[in-house]
């Protein structure tokens, strides 16, 4: 195994100079390999053959060398066995074995032919320099091949396990499965993930992971390799911003191959003390499985490979009352959870559940692939991708916060997906490729305790208690299909390699997201009589005006038909691209790209016309991206510098990854599909309103007790009805929105130092990027002028007042959000079994705003500002400032041929920024323009992410060993341990965060109390495990 990166061995010779020098070609499924051929004098050799085979399946492909020598042989599959050979009429042919190559490369396979008379007669072998193999690209990058996959400690089976090995990769563990991959300090939304060619993207983007799915969509054991990118400059590159990450599955052969797995853990396999403290979990057991095979269906033509994979397991949830043994233990007491319960059950009716330790999960996915050589010439492949899978996940999770096991919701997602390429050589100077792809995600977030009952809210003193079905879960559907297809060619003439293409995405989304269907009722302490202090309890007030039906707010929405789904965003869009580009091969080490890529989108779709609005305003909040298009430049270059030195570089730009949930808002929230009521407006809430026990309703289910929860306020159905009511901020696109961009900057490079007397050669790699980000998508308030300031605590805050129809803009920030990342690695291989390798990220990251939610109001309030309305660059939230890393791989036969493996990856990362931010209720500074929630005004004296958080570190490990299997069959056992360092101690490997969003209050900052202990990171977690390979 040789570390993060996928390199080949061999023996140097002067025969033959082999280098991963190719221009990096993400979003693609197949590699190629170029080179020159010269004689012994440096001439070059005209029309020689080159001949690529592929002795596992057959596949053979030719081209024969221009006049100056050059060959170019393109869209061949990933694989680490191809015989490279050249034959000349004059000259002693050559050939290669065991050739490597990377997804998306292309290799540089340079051969010198002798013209010795009696050596013409045969054909040598010759073999290649590690310093040779080493792969390099014209950016930062990183590629993973099927052993790093199947040796790290990948406790998770997701390839984020593979991908935090690089030290620019972040991966957060903090939120159990969702694993986000933050890419030099950037939010996860802005990545581009595709599988065999398929956009596998969170096209809509509700999730953190950046997967469409609640976990990887495809089998971890069906990856043959992938790639990350972060700064590419092939104009093929689209759709993001952050980083590419690229997988190619398993092909397969003319052998009949295959594999079982299943491992298991449960919860005496889990920490049960943290820092002193026993931790209660609940009893569960989880188990993965699968299986794949793979082989001929007609030797040398037509070939399989199947993967299934299935999870059955368990989310642990780290919050309960004083006393429960939760990670984290909330400030509540038992006593007053029971209070609730019984109140919720003897008065209202309802069920709420218990305060929950875990819950069933699952997880299951087929991946089936067809790979066709119809000819020498062409060839074609097909891919099929299916995953369901759900967890159980918390509706409000902070600190601060409580939920019974109703409140929580099951969020999960069916993905199917297929993928046809079609891949042909014209002649030896034209290529072509044609990709179909479509895939279908049908998303449900749905309420473990059903939907007939509302969100009721109790908020004590210190902590919010949730019970019902979660306001945002009470009408939420999604599904939207993809279908894309990609029409490449690729042209060479002397020294030159043009691409060329033109690709379209088409999406089709069904978008129900309609809050308080079934209200939102909250209670707090200054509602109802209990204010007044004239209620008899002895439990907090907030509880007290629970039992007698006092709310502090209770809202409803819904479509004026009474029907949620006459409320849905039904829309879409097409994203077109053009591209060209040249790459020059100038013979001596130095290769040059340069390309242009336009992007531009086309819609018929728009948001309905809000009267008002269009009243206010003057021009229609029906703004589209119809007709909207970037221009992205990309020049990137290699130079192999010397023998032993490869640099590379570039600058381009980007676009993509803008979560579409976003442009969603503007389709549902335009207060002309969906209105909603306020109980304030019918003198419901606060002090002196009726309680809630003694009004109307209507809209109650069959079978069900009538009144609050299980039904809506009548006086509000009737306004809702009648279009009437106090209305969400309608949401619209700036008329003058422009697509939002990324310059990107790189320099870097590899060196190969041979240090025989420290062991060999050692392999030392850096990389410096800088990017510019430029027309940020945000979310402000269109309606609000300022008015005049207020001071508090020494700190000016602006005010405003709305002068306009009350609405949100999803405009550009004209601030621009510059980031710095350094990197550095180096890594050894030895003959004896170990390599090991050290890495170290610096990142100075900036963003103008998180964007953190699907939701506008919530994008809105989920930050810290000193001016509600300001968007300027200040520290990510997504920013790591420095991560180490090491990696070590120990591989020997201490029993016969049966191999021992033992690999540990460990990190120490610094922590998470927060802000400081002023404690209270925030409409008491914005006087309630803008309406917000939360702790969002920055100190006196504070930055936004001004704050660093703790340093988290940690380490795991993998043992596996080998034991005969049936006939040449082998199998082995395993065990992996996430967080090693916490089985060692309890007092180890705790990560400690600030909530979300990522503030601390002054008073908790002055007291040390900004963080909490994130259980599912800092616990360790053993899984033993058996494989059996065919």
């Amino acid at each position: 195994m040789t570390n993060w990166t996928t390199f080949g061995r061999g023996a140097a010779v002067s025969a033959i100079a082999l280098s991963m020098a190719g221009v990096a070609m993400a979003q693609v499924t197949t590699s190629s390999i170029r080179g020159q051929v010269t004689n012994d004098d440096g001439q070059a050799v005209a029309g020689a053959m080159v001949t690529v085979t592929d002795p596992t399946t057959g596949l053979t492909r030719t081209a024969t060398t221009n006049q100056v020598g050059q060959y170019t042989i393109r869209s061949l599959p990933v694989s680490n066995d191809y015989v490279v050979s050249v034959t000349s009429a004059d000259l002693q042919g050559q050939y290669l074995e065991d050739v490597g190559l990377n997804l998306g490369d292309a290799t540089q396979v340079d051969f010198v032919l002798s013209a010795d008379a009696e050596a013409r007669q045969d054909t040598i072998v010759v073999t290649a320099s590690a310093a040779d193999l080493a792969p390099t690209a014209t950016g930062p990058s990183a590629s993973f091949g099927l052993e790093t996959l199947q040796k790290a400690p990948a406790i998770n089976r997701n390839i984020t396990d593979v991908l935090r090995l690089d030290p620019r990769i972040y991966v957060d563990e903090s939120r159990g499965d969702i694993n986000a991959v933050q890419c030099g300090g950037k939010n996860s939304r802005f990545n581009s993930l595709t599988v065999d060619g398929v956009r596998m993207n969170d096209n809509f983007g509700l999730n953190s992971n950046g997967y469409p799915t609640e976990r990887i969509p495809f089998s971890y054991d069906a990856v043959e390799q992938v790639a990350v990118e972060l700064a590419p400059f092939d104009v093929q590159y689209g759709g993001f911003s952050a980083c590419n990450i690229n997988a190619v599955t398993k092909s397969g052969t003319n052998e009949i191959h295959g594999y079982l797995f299943g491992d298991y853990t449960n919860d005496g396999l889990r920490a049960d003390s943290l820092e002193g403290d026993d931790i209660t979990t609940g009893e569960y057991d989880e188990y993965r499985y699968g299986f794949g095979v793979g082989g001929p269906i007609i030797k040398d033509k037509l070939f399989f490979f199947a993967a299934y994979e299935k999870l059955e397991g368990v989310n642990l949830f780290d919050r309960g009352p004083i006393g429960s043994g939760a990670v984290n233990e909330v400030d509540i007491t038992q006593a007053e959870v029971d209070e609730i319960r019984n109140i919720a059950m003897e008065l209202y009716g309802y069920d709420p559940g218990t305060i929950p330790t875990s819950a069933d999960n699952s997880d299951e996915k087929i991946l089936v692939k067809l790979d066709w050589n119809i000819s020498n010439d062409h060839r074609a492949s097909f891919t099929y991708n299916w995953n369901d899978g759900f967890n159980i996940a918390q509706s409000d999770g902070d600190s601060d916060e409580l939920e019974f096991s109703n409140h929580l919701y099951e969020r999960g997602a069916e993905l199917t997906a297929y993928a046809g390429s079609l891949y042909s050589d014209w002649t030896d100077n034209f290529s072509t490729e044609i990709r179909v792809a479509y895939s279908e995600l049908d998303n449900r977030q749905i309420s473990v305790g059903g939907t007939d009952f509302g969100e009721i809210t109790i908020e004590t003193d210190d902590v919010d208690v949730y019970l019902g079905g979660d306001d945002s879960r009470q009408a939420n559907k999604l599904y939207y299909e993809t279908l894309s297809l990609a029409l490449k060619g690729y042209y060479s003439t002397g020294n030159h390699n043009f691409s060329f293409g033109y690709e379209r995405e088409a999406l089709d989304v069904f978008n129900m997201f309609v809050q308080h269907v079934e209200t939102e009722i909250d209670f707090d302490a200054f509602s109802g009589a209990a204010n007044a202090g004239t209620l008899p309890g002895v439990f907090d007030p907030a509880i007290e005006n629970f039992r007698f039906g006092f709310a502090d707010n209770i809202n409803y929405n819904n479509s004026p038909t009474g029907d949620p789904n006459n409320a849905a965003a039904d829309w879409g869009y097409e994203i077109n691209t053009l591209y060209g580009q040249d790459e020059i091969d100038f013979g001596n080490g130095v290769v040059v790209i340069a390309g242009l890529r336009y992007d531009w989108y086309t819609t018929d779709d728009a948001p309905e016309t809000n009267p008002d609005f269009l009243a206010d305003y003057g021009f229609t909040n029906g703004q589209t991206l119809d007709g909207e298009g970037l221009l992205q430049p990309r020049l990137g270059f290699e130079w192999d510098f010397s023998d032993n030195l490869d640099l590379r570089g570039g600058v381009g730009l980007y676009s993509g990854g803008n979560p579409n949930v976003w442009l969603s808002n503007t389709y549902s929230g335009n207060n002309v599909l969906q209105f909603g009521a306020d109980g304030g407006a019918f003198g419901l809430e606060q002090n002196g309103g009726p309680s809630i026990f003694d009004i109307d309703y209507g809209l109650c289910e069959d079978g069900v007790p009538t009144g609050p929860g299980y039904c809506v306020p009548q006086d509000m159905i009737d306004a809702v009805a009648a279009g009437e009511g106090s209305n969400f901020e309608i949401n619209y696109l700036d008329p003058n929105f422009e697509i939002p961009s990324e310059w990107k900057f790189a320099l870097g490079g590899t060196y190969y130092a041979d240090a025989p007397s420290l062991g060999g050669e050692y392999v030392f790699s850096g990389d410096i990027l800088y990017t510019v980000s430029q027309n940020s998508a945000v979310w402000v308030r269109g309606d609000l002028e300022q008015t005049g300031t207020t001071t508090v605590d020494g700190r000016v805050y602006p005010t405003y007042s709305s002068v306009r129809e009350a609405a949100y803009v999803l405009s550009n920030s004209k601030s621009d959000a510059k980031s710095l990342l350094v990197s550095g690695s180096v890594s050894k291989s030895y003959d004896f079994g170990l390599d090991w390798a050290l890495g170290y990220a610096y990142t100075d990251a900036e963003d103008v705003h998180p964007m953190t939610s699907s939701v506008a109001f919530s994008n809105y309030v989920s930050r810290a500002f000193g001016d509600p309305q300001d968007v300027s660059a200040s520290t990510s939230d997504y920013n790591t400032k420095h991560r180490f890393t090491a990696l070590a791989n120990y591989e020997r036969a201490f029993f016969g041929d049966n191999l021992t493996t033992f690999s540990a990856f460990g990190q120490a990362v610094s922590g998470r920024p927060y802000s400081v931010v002023v404690g209270g209720d925030p409409n008491n500074i914005s006087g309630f323009n803008p309406y917000l929630e939360g702790n969002p005004y920055l100190a006196a004296g504070a930055e936004r992410n001004g704050e660093e958080g703790s340093w988290w570190g940690k380490v795991d490990i993998k043992l596996e060993q080998e034991f005969p299997g049936f006939l040449d069959h082998k199998a082995s056992g395993f065990i992996v341990v996430d967080n090693f360092t916490n089985l060692l101690n309890d007092e180890w490997g705790i990560l400690r965060e600030p909530g979300f969003p990522s503030v601390c209050v002054i008073d908790d900052f002055q007291a040390g109390d900004c963080e909490s202990r994130q259980g599912d990171a800092s616990r360790y977690e053993i899984r033993f495990g058996l494989r059996y390979e065919f």
